[in-house]
Order: C-alpha cells, then sequence, then structure tokens
C-alpha cells in the first residue's frame, strides 16, 4: 500500500478492525454480511486492498460504527502532519 496517507490509512483500519472485534465478529461472519468472501475481509484489513467510499459505510454499518467519528479521527491524525 504506498500512499501518502498510508499512516492515516492503516489507522482507520485498525480501528475498523476493532470494530469488529468489539462486535464480536470475525472476519468470516463479516464477510457474509457483506456478501463477500472472507479473503475480502483480510485482505481489507491486512492492506493489501483499499476501501472505498461506499464499502467503508457498509462496513461501519454492519459493525454498528459511527463512519464520521472513524473519519474524525483519521483527520485529527492529517491535521498533525
Amino acid at each position: 500500500m504506498k500512499s501518502i496517507y498510508q499512516g492515516a490509512y492503516q489507522d482507520l483500519l485498525e480501528q475498523l478492525i476493532a470494530a469488529r472485534k468489539a462486535q464480536g465478529k470475525t472476519q468470516q461472519q463479516l464477510a457474509e454480511r457483506l456478501e463477500r468472501p472472507q479473503s475480502f475481509v483480510s485482505k481489507v484489513e491486512n492492506g493489501d486492498r483499499r476501501l472505498d467510499v461506499v464499502e467503508f459505510l457498509d462496513i461501519c454499518r454492519l459493525l454498528k460504527c459511527d463512519p464520521y467519528a472513524l473519519m474524525k479521527r483519521v483527520e485529527s491524525r492529517l491535521k498533525r502532519r
């Protein structure tokens, strides 16, 4: 994953992983809800595949986490640059 925003994106992924685990969901369970293979969730969480905004919103909805709150944390990271 090459990007000038790599650190901020990694923070976002860590927040999504934490949200998934807080819900007690496995990658497989999330993948089933997304109607995607487990490898999709794994690649996203490992940074091998980037999320688009619609996928991000869908994951947030399924994990019952506030996408705005997650993005505010990313924004604060960018402001520190």
